[in-house]
């Protein structure tokens, strides 16, 4: 038994990335399909020992039914094809920003809130990479103090652009000054503005704003982000500093309840975003009690794994646990071996 899965932009960095760590879950697979835009379908990628041609997306195909499809090609993709495979029974869970915001969709970071995927069927948000890294530092102080403002400033890689700003980035190190996808060169620079102003605030930062709230359930907590490009290749950073409503007991209670979240890792000496690419683990280091009610971290995920696909994943496997108890006990069976 398993499942019959799709992935949605599988050509681009996050649908590659998808893949992978699809490949490497205990997720049983019985069929899997790949979809990319007409110029990229063809192409040959590999899961699990067998090699799956890369169709190109089209309504029909969204209509064949699937247990679940992995979208990664863009809000615009999703709008058009995400609510045809949903009206077919499909469980879709979607990485870009076309419907995070929707009330009654859930916006899910599976340690959090999965228990939101119990019972449910249909289109499920995967939340913005520089979100999802935050509130998994975050959301056990929130538990037990409850956070009361948050200020953040993120340092984001240049793969949170996809694969043309890689290109881009690359060619620019090579002494190719020229920018299409960045609004200023990024290589040797950074660039303090993601996405397009609205009211003075970017995008990005409109994106952090509303998920966190929506994530932690939370309308009176207050998030003031300013967000960063910066020359990285791959892995966000960010400098948090966080206010809560009760007193924290102590530095030691504060790390001890960091760390209790899960896949969350607090380090005594710093850590960077080179040393964590390729793990799907959230790293805090640099903890720092300001005062009873004030905190600060340095907090670093790879933004294409834990920001995106090992999120994704992750959703993908809790639906299947919480709503097929014999899916469930074949993955912890898998998990054995």
């Amino acid at each position: 038994m398993g499942f019959k899965i799709g992935i949605v932009g599988a050509t681009g960095a996050v649908g590659r990335t998808m893949l992978e760590v699809l490949e490497k879950s205990s997720v049983p697979v019985s069929e899997l399909r790949l979809f990319a835009s007409e110029r990229s379908a063809g192409q040959i990628l590999t899961f699990r020992g067998a090699d799956v041609r890369v169709e190109t997306l089209t309504q029909e195909a969204m209509r064949e039914g699937f247990d679940y499809l992995l979208f990664s090609a863009g809000a615009d993709v999703s709008r058009r094809y995400a609510p045809i495979a949903a009206e077919v029974g499909t469980t879709v869970i979607d990485n870009s920003s076309a419907f995070r915001m929707v009330p009654e969709i859930p916006l899910v970071v599976p340690e959090i809130n999965g228990h939101l995927l119990k019972g449910y069927r249909g289109i499920v948000a995967n939340p913005n990479c520089s979100t999802i890294q935050m509130v998994l530092a975050l959301y056990k102080v929130h538990d037990k103090y409850q956070l009361h403002e948050i200020f953040v400033s993120t340092y984001q890689a240049v793969s949170g652009a996809g694969h043309k700003a890689i290109v881009e980035y690359e060619r620019q190190l090579s002494g190719d000054d020229s920018h299409s996808v960045f609004v200023r060169q990024i290589a040797h620079n950074v660039i303090p503005l993601i996405g397009d102003l609205k009211d003075d605030i970017s995008q990005e930062e409109w994106k952090m704003i509303n998920e966190t709230k929506k994530i932690l359930n939370s309308k009176a907590l207050a998030v003031f982000p300013t967000t960063v490009r910066v020359p990285v290749r791959i892995g966000h950073s960010e400098s948090v500093i966080a206010r809560t409503l009760f007193p924290i007991m102590s530095k030691e209670d504060l790390i001890e309840t960091i760390a209790s979240g899960e896949d969350v890792v607090v380090h005594d000496d710093i850590v960077t975003p080179l040393e964590v690419a390729g793990d799907d683990y959230v790293h805090v280091s640099r903890v720092r009690l300001f005062d009873a009610q004030t905190f600060g971290l340095w907090v670093v995920a790879d933004n294409l794994r834990v920001g995106a696909a090992t999120n994704a994943v992750r959703i993908l496997k809790q639906h299947s646990e919480l709503n097929n108890p014999t899916v469930e006990r074949e993955v912890e069976e898998v998990e054995r071996r």
